[in-house]
């Protein structure tokens, strides 16, 4: 008789930690988490300090192994996702199953009928929420892995699920100015493009594209700048994300966008030296969850 084998804890990429966190003292500190297709990210922030002082990153799991059940088989191990009593922890999703609505217009309980103009929802193996974006007064309804979702409302009863979006959202336009130019703003994560066009702070689109090639990549984007009649000669794109000065993703964009610029981390947060070592232009979304309520 045979016997499934335990899926084997992803592996670590990064586990950068300031001298200063004291795991003996986790209410002291947030706990921020990004969950999807390149993997599991964990960063810690000194609450009072307002300051990251810890970044993991782990890689995808393998093709026949699930994010959730890699976390699962992770957390026993790991000195922060198997402690409680934080002084709040918040778990941003990525994947393209969300939508966006006016905020008076949302109405509780009906989540999975607003999701569904949008997406197959499949309440066996998915579950649904939301998120509400104060001083913006839009409303995220997205879908999650129930399996990956169960497992965060045991292990933290009262942390905060959202959605990737969400999290670049309060990013930007924490850090944009009111009535400033109306600008796009890329997040490229593992073959899918997150597009945010904001007018100052208004936000104009924002939706998650698949793509498979470089070329795919650009075709969003221009595609994305056309309809809002934004010109890639002039109007600046700003970028965030998974990509590397030299790869092929970058000169693509290099090659159609002449005012194109690496973005920075959130600001009026500090940061470990620990994590001088990582490019400015990657976790925005694991350190925006900072800015979520």
């Amino acid at each position: 008789m045979s016997t499934a084998l335990a899926p084997m804890p992803p592996v670590a990429l990064h586990r950068l930690r300031d001298e200063t966190l004291d795991l003996q003292n986790p209410a002291a500190y947030n706990l921020y988490l990004t969950a999807g297709p390149a993997g599991l990210r964990l960063g810690v922030a000194d609450a009072r300090r307002n300051k990251f002082v810890a970044l993991d990153e782990y890689a995808a799991p393998e093709a026949d192994t699930s994010l959730a059940a890699q976390i699962h088989a992770l957390t026993p191990e790991h000195d922060l996702l198997n402690m409680s009593g934080w002084n709040r922890v918040r778990l941003a999703v990525q994947n393209r199953a969300f939508t966006l609505l006016p905020a008076p217009l949302f109405r509780a309980g009906d989540e999975a009928a607003y999701l569904r103009l949008h997406h197959a929802f499949s309440p066996a193996q998915e579950s649904v929420h939301h998120y509400t974006h104060a001083g913006l007064d839009i409303s995220s309804v997205f879908a999650a892995d129930a399996q990956l979702t169960s497992w965060f409302a045991q292990q933290y009863p009262t942390g905060r699920l959202v959605h990737q979006t969400s999290a670049l959202l309060q990013g930007v336009t924490h850090q944009s100015e009111p009535g400033g130019a109306r600008r796009v703003y890329l997040s490229i994560g593992h073959q899918e493009v997150t597009v945010l066009a904001l007018r100052g702070k208004q936000p104009e689109f924002l939706n998650v594209f698949p793509f498979g090639t470089p070329e795919d990549l650009i075709y969003y984007t221009i595609l994305v700048m056309q309809e809002l009649q934004l010109n890639p000669d002039q109007d600046l794109v700003m970028v965030w994300g998974d990509l590397m000065h030299d790869s092929e993703l970058f000169t693509i964009l290099r090659k159609y966008i002449r005012n194109l610029r690496f973005g920075n981390r959130p600001f009026d947060v500090g940061y470990s030296y620990r994590l001088n070592d990582l490019f400015e232009y990657r976790y925005f979304e694991l350190y925006a969850l900072h800015l979520c309520e």
